[in-house]
C-alpha cells in the first residue's frame, strides 16, 4: 500500500448493476431491507441441475445505460462494468469531459471474465467447427476487455487493468486504485468488478458440493452453500483535497488494505493466513482491532468458509468480534464483483448510518462460538466509524480493505 504522507483518498461515486437493482440507491435499499433477490435461473438451460436458483440481473438493457460503446461488440461482463462505472461517475457529480481530461483510469476484478461469450463460442465450435466461431464474439472474449470497456465508455486515457484474482478481485482492484490515487499517479480511478452468470461456473460449484438448493444462509446452523450470481460494481476514488475543492459528497475514506496468498489449498481457506491479512490491513490503515465497528464478511454460506472466516476473526479480535454480516445472503455470490459490492455497501453504511444485514438466519451456528452477531434480518441503525471488508478466493488469495467515515 502507499507510504504514509501521501494523499488521502475518498470514495465519491458508487455504481451497481445487480439482482438487487441498478444504481447505488436501489441496491442499498434492497440490502437494507434484507429480502433475498435471487430467483430461478432464466439465462441458460438448467435441465439436469437439481439447484436452479441464482442472483440474476433481470431485464438489463445495456443501451439504457451506455452512451459510447456498442453493446453488441462487448460481452455481458463488460456491459455490467461499463454501466456501473457510468453510474458511479454520475453519482459523483462529475462532468464526463472533466473526467476524460484528467489522469483517470480503471481497474476491475473478475473471476470468469467474459464467461457468457466463451460459452457461446464453445457451443458454436461444438456444433460445427473452430472455423464456425463468430469473429466478433471471438474479439469480445478476452477478460481484459472488462476494464477496457470502462475506459472506452467514459473516454478515459489512463490505465485500464483487469485483475483475475477470482472472488477477492474487487478488493484487489480497490487496493490498486487506492495506491494510484494516493501516490499521485492518478487523479481519479474507477475500481470494482464484474462477472456474468454462466452454466459452467454453476456446474463447477455444484460438482464441488458448494451450491445451496434455494437459499443462502451464511452463519446459520443449517447453511448449505452459495448461490451463484452476476453483476457489476464500480467505486470512484479521488484525492480528498480535490473532492473538498469541488464540493463532492464523500461516502467514505479508503484508509488502507492488505493482500496475501497462502497457496495452501485450492478451495479450503486458511484461517492463519486470513488473520495475518486482517492484521496487516489494520496496520496499513493505522487502526486497531478495537476501532473496527463492522465486518462485511466474505460469508459465502458454505460450512467451511463461514467457520474459517469466524475463526480467523477470532484470532484477531478475540471474543469481541464486531458485528459481521454477509450480503451474499441477499444477492448471491457475484464472484469477481463480490467484494466490490461489499465495499459499496460499507461506504453506504458509513455515510447513511446502518449495519448491513444477513438474510435467512434462523439460528446462528453454535459451533462458530460465542459472540457472533450476523445482524440477522434487516439493517440495524448504527453509526460505524471504521469498517472492514473481506474478500477471499480460490488458491488462498485474500484481500482486506478498510474504510472509514470521512472526518
Amino acid at each position: 500500500m502507499s507510504e504514509p504522507g501521501t494523499r488521502r483518498v475518498v470514495v465519491t461515486g458508487l455504481g451497481a448493476v445487480s439482482s438487487a437493482g441498478i444504481g447505488a440507491a436501489e441496491f442499498t435499499a434492497a440490502i437494507r431491507a434484507g429480502a433475498p433477490t435471487t430467483s430461478e435461473i432464466s439465462s441458460f438451460d438448467t435441465t439436469g441441475f437439481p439447484h436452479v436458483h441464482a442472483g440474476e440481473v433481470k431485464d438489463f438493457e445495456p443501451r439504457e445505460w451506455l452512451r459510447r460503446i456498442d453493446p453488441g461488440q462487448w460481452g455481458r461482463s463488460s456491459q455490467f462494468a461499463a454501466s456501473a462505472a457510468r453510474l458511479a461517475v454520475a453519482d459523483a457529480g462529475l462532468a464526463e469531459e472533466d473526467l476524460a481530461a484528467a489522469r483517470a483510469g480503471s481497474v476491475m476484478g473478475t473471476t470468469s471474465g467474459e464467461s457468457a461469450v466463451i460459452e457461446e463460442l464453445v457451443a458454436e465450435w461444438a456444433a460445427d467447427s473452430l472455423k464456425s466461431m463468430t469473429p466478433g464474439r471471438v474479439a469480445a472474449a478476452p477478460a481484459g476487455r472488462i476494464a477496457a470497456a470502462v475506459n472506452h465508455e467514459l473516454g478515459l486515457t489512463g490505465e485500464a487493468l483487469t485483475l483475475a484474482t477470482a472472488c477477492s478481485a474487487s478488493n484487489y482492484a480497490l487496493g490498486y486504485a487506492y495506491d494510484m490515487v494516493a501516490g499521485g499517479d492518478a487523479d481519479y480511478m474507477l475500481a470494482g468488478g464484474a462477472d456474468s452468470l454462466n452454466r459452467w461456473a454453476h456446474a463447477g460449484f455444484f460438482r464441488l458440493g458448494a451450491l445451496a438448493e434455494e437459499v443462502c444462509r451464511p452463519f446459520d446452523v443449517d447453511r448449505s452453500g452459495i448461490l451463484t450470481a452476476e453483476g457489476g460494481v464500480a467505486l470512484l476514488l479521488e484525492p480528498y483535497e480535490r473532492a473538498v475543492a469541488r464540493g463532492a459528497r464523500m461516502y467514505a475514506e479508503v484508509l488502507g488494505y492488505s493482500v496475501n496468498c497462502d497457496a495452501e489449498h485450492m478451495v479450503h481457506p486458511d484461517p492463519t493466513s486470513i488473520a495475518a491479512c486482517i492484521r496487516d490491513a489494520h496496520r496499513n490503515a493505522g487502526v486497531t482491532p478495537e476501532q473496527i465497528d463492522y465486518i462485511c464478511a466474505h460469508g459465502t454460506g458454505t460450512r467451511t468458509n463461514d467457520a474459517t472466516e469466524v475463526a480467523a476473526a477470532r484470532e484477531v479480535f478475540g471474543d469481541c468480534i464486531p458485528p459481521i454480516s454477509s450480503i451474499k445472503s441477499i444477492i448471491g455470490h457475484t464472484m469477481g464483483a463480490a467484494s466490490g459490492f461489499g465495499a459499496l455497501i460499507c461506504c453506504q453504511a458509513l455515510y447513511e448510518g446502518f449495519l448491513p444485514p444477513t438474510a435467512n438466519v434462523e439460528q446462528v451456528d453454535p459451533a462458530l462460538g460465542a459472540g457472533v452477531d450476523p445482524v440477522p434480518g434487516s439493517a440495524r441503525p448504527a453509526r460505524p466509524q471504521v469498517v472492514e471488508n473481506h474478500g477471499f478466493a480460490f488458491g488462498g488469495n485474500n484481500a482486506i480493505t478498510i474504510l472509514g467515515r470521512v472526518s
